[in-house]
Order: structure tokens, then sequence, then C-alpha cells
């Protein structure tokens, strides 16, 4: 039996959503839920595919250039064509005051610390830029270090519009600015594409309660920098050791077990599994996601998206096992989000810590331990172990007033009204 460690390097390779590298790491998922099945005289449980399509582009060409200066850059997917000379404009954090004034903004390039919600991008619409530049990193990193890659526009985003998009290192806004460019020249060629992508999905029966069921999840794509292997072979990693016990162990309640796919664009897998799984929805009770663990520095964390009640059973729960943890109530950003979304409460099990970095060239394996991987794994197999086989689930569905709120700012729902005709 391979150790964790052993399958976080096997995963430890750049796997984006809709990729072939995805696929490749699909496969290997696949492969040790079959061994593991084989392992505990359980041959009848099988690795099986759901596959789905996500909104990505195949980019030709993309090219900024300013005072004679190519400067290394990234596209924003899905946002548009452009090739024009363009005024630039320095809008900082395109707040509304930072937009005063200002009036229309056609036939130029508006440079932002960030984009980071739609009330921003919605203005850059309203106003006619016709591009914007976004700063990635800090201003002492070199292109590498800045960790340019491209970044899809989400669906919140172009249901106001498309506007060209493209990323920059903060070193090369920071020289935009204090030369006092004037003039930029932008070149992004774009077509959109659907490829396919897709979850991993495994099911261990319950004995005599296998109407009810658990879902377990953590995704297995990655960013296109670094090997992902903090975020998230670990987590992928994590689950197929689960697996691995409750295929020899089967609890009470049946345990659905999803990797999901392209979590980095969106939540895409997840939320592709509750679209096409909508009919067990209704005998769910409990999710656990996990994303991100094994660190050897750092501190044990737990998410928790659901009623008060669960706070209080996992605070408890953590003292009677003796299991030092962060523990947060609140909605977690991974692929748990979508099942609370329809009154599933959750559970968010990981490891972190600030010397291990994400969607950065420095996820790599030296951060992370096969010590603190056993001990992640071992607390999640018992909590979950304790939960499969209760009596009564220890906590209701649903979701508190607050946490629904939240759920609907999360999945933007709360600005739909104000979209832009």
């Amino acid at each position: 039996m391979k150790k964790l460690m052993d399958l976080v390097k096997e995963l430890s390779f750049v796997r984006i959503g809709g990729s072939q590298e995805e696929k490749q790491a699909a496969k290997l998922i696949q492969e040790e839920i079959n061994q593991a099945a084989r392992e505990a005289g359980r041959e009848h449980i099988r690795g099986e595919y759901m596959t789905f399509r996500i909104p990505d582009a195949k980019v030709t060409k993309c090219s900024v250039q300013a005072a004679g200066r190519e400067i290394p850059c990234v596209p924003f997917l899905q946002s548009g064509c452009i090739d024009r000379e363009c005024a630039l404009v320095y809008l900082e954090d395109a707040s509304e005051i930072d937009f005063a004034g200002v009036g229309s903004l056609e036939g130029k390039v508006v440079l932002l610390n960030n984009l980071t919600n739609e009330k921003c991008y919605k203005r850059l619409v309203e106003h006619k830029a016709s591009a914007f530049l976004v700063m990635q990193g800090k201003y002492y990193y070199t292109e590498e270090e800045a960790s340019l890659y491209p970044r899809r526009l989400r669906e919140h985003f172009t249901r106001n519009g498309r506007i060209p998009g493209f990323a920059i290192p903060a070193a090369e806004a920071l020289w935009l600015i204090q030369e006092e460019v004037e003039k930029v020249s932008l070149t992004l060629e774009q077509e959109d594409t659907e490829p396919e992508s897709q979850n991993v999905l495994a099911v261990i029966e319950g004995t005599d309660l296998k109407e009810e069921s658990i879902v377990l999840t953590a995704h297995y794509d990655s960013v296109p920098v670094g090997t992902g292997s903090w975020d998230n072979a670990t987590g992928s990693a994590a689950l197929l050791g689960i697996f691995r016990h409750f295929a020899a162990n089967p609890p009470r309640r049946t345990l659905r077990f999803i990797w999901c796919g392209s979590e980095e664009l969106g939540l895409l897998g997840s939320k592709a599994y509750v679209e096409q799984q909508e009919e067990l929805l209704d005998k769910i009770g409990f999710c656990f996601n996990f994303d991100m663990c094994g660190t050897a520095l750092g501190g044990n964390r737990i998410c928790v998206t659901g009623e008060k009640e669960l706070q209080t059973f996992v605070e408890q729960y953590c003292k009677l096992s003796g299991y030092s943890a962060e523990i947060q109530a609140r909605v977690h950003s991974s692929d748990s989000a979508p099942f609370c979304d329809k009154e599933i409460p959750a559970l968010g099990l990981g490891r972190g810590t600030s010397t291990a970095e994400i969607h950065t060239i420095h996820d790599l394996l030296p951060t992370l331990s096969e010590k603190a991987m056993d001990k992640n794994v071992e607390f999640a197999v018992r909590i979950i172990g304790d939960v499969a086989n209760a009596a009564v689930l220890p906590v209701k569905k649903g979701m508190p007033e607050d946490t629904r709120k939240e759920l609907d700012k999360y999945f933007h729902r709360e600005e739909k009204s104000e979209k832009t005709p």
C-alpha cells in the first residue's frame, strides 16, 4: 500500500481543468480507487467518471507594449479581443470614488490594483473602457516569481459585458506609473472553447442505513503554476486514504466520494455534481471537504458551514479526540459550498501555514510532511466514522439566515438585479 505522500508526489504536476493532464490525474485516482477496493475484497466498487463541459478559450495572440518595451502579460480568458493603442489611466481599486468625474473611458486601458468584485468590473463596462490591466505579485518579484497565469473572466463578470483584460507583474505596473507612460499597445486574440472536465466518483454502500448518504469531496485540479502539491494533491491523497479505510470498514450510512475537477475555475466540478445528481441531494445529510492539508508547519483548520449546533459539535469533538484546530464558521471557498447551497451542512478539513503558498510557483512538495498527512487523515477517519455510524446525524440539514446571505453573496446572486441590459 502506498504512503499518503507517495500519492501526493504522483499527483504533483500541473493539471489544469479541462486539460489532458487533468485527465491523467483523474486516471491515477481511478486506479488507486480500484486498487484499494480490490485489496479490501470489494471488487464491485469502481472509480467512475462524471463528465461535464467547462467554459475556456484558446489564445492565439497576447501582447502588451509601451514605450518600445514588451511587458510580460497573460490574458483574462473569455474577456474578448483587442488590437489597438490605448491611453493609459490608473484607477487604483476601481471604487465609486475612483470613477467620480472620469467620464467615458472609450479608447482607454484602465490599470487596476486588482479586480475583485462585480461592481468594479461593471463600472468599467458602464464607462466603456476599451481594456483593463491588473497587477500581480510584488514590486520586487521577477516575472517568474509573480506567477502570472491566465485567469478566466467568470460568468458573474461577463454577464455585464466583455472587456479585454490582461494581468502584468506589479513591477511592470510600477514602471508604467513612475515613467508616466501615456500610451499602451494591446493585442489579444482568443476564441471561446468548451473542453471536457470530469469528476471521479466512488460509492461505498452503507450497511443498515444505506439510504442515508454522506458526501466527501476534494478537488484534484491545479492552477497552471507550481505543482499543486499542497493545493490540492494533499486533499486528493487524503481522500484516497479515507476511501481505503472505509472500503475495508463500511459504515452504516452510504459514503459518496467525489474527486472534483475544475475547482480552480470556479468550483465547476462540485457545481456539476449537484446539478447532475439532483435526485440524490435529499438523501445527503452531511459533507466533508478536504482542501490543503499535510503541511509540516502550521496548524489544523476546520471550516464549519451550517447551524450553530454544528460548530458546537466540532468544538466538543476536538476536545474529546485531542485534535487541536482553528475552527471558523463561514462559507468555505471550496467544493463544499455548492452542497451547502443545497442546505447540506459541511466541514472543511485542512492544515496550513504562512510558510506554504498556493497559486504560485512555490506550491511544491518540501513544505509537506507524511506525519502531518497521517494525523489529518486519522482524525478525518475518526470523525467521519462516528458521524456515518451515528444513531442519528448529530446536526440537521439547513443553513442559518446569516450563512444563507453569505452563500448568496458568494455565488453572486445579490448583484443579479443590477445586471446591465
